[in-house]
């Protein structure tokens, strides 16, 4: 029962991030190479995804709020390069349309960043 409201709380706040991400590289998208923006929307977010996660998430974690940040972090950025990685391959290799591309991605990150949440930066 704990891994699924752990699993429902993490969607929500991955959706909630997700959709952070996606109004900042909206915004900045316009003005800067599609890669810059979608590193804004990743620093952006990543506020909401670890206040969200701390709080909702893993909840119940065993780690101080500082090394959950420093543990979580390092999550985010392996899974912010997941993320590039597949993006720039989708949008510069393939041409597909940048908000697909980074919808793709998106979600292709999230898996991962579920899993080394869950299991190190907010191991209980």
């Amino acid at each position: 029962m704990r891994m699924a409201a752990s699993g429902l709380w993490f969607t929500a706040v991955g959706v909630a991030a997700a959709l952070t991400h996606l109004a900042v590289f909206a915004l900045a998208q316009p003005r800067m190479w599609p890669e810059l923006a979608n590193a804004l929307g990743f620093v952006v977010a990543f506020g909401v995804s670890f206040a969200g996660h701390r709080r909702l998430s893993f909840r119940d974690t065993g780690t101080s709020a500082l090394q959950s940040l420093r543990r979580f972090g390092a999550t985010a950025l392996a899974g912010f390069a997941v993320n590039e990685a597949v993006f720039v391959l989708l949008l510069r290799a393939f041409g597909w349309p940048s908000w697909l591309a980074l919808v793709l991605a998106l979600i292709v990150a999230a898996g991962q960043t579920f899993v080394l949440g869950r299991f190190w930066a907010f191991r209980r």
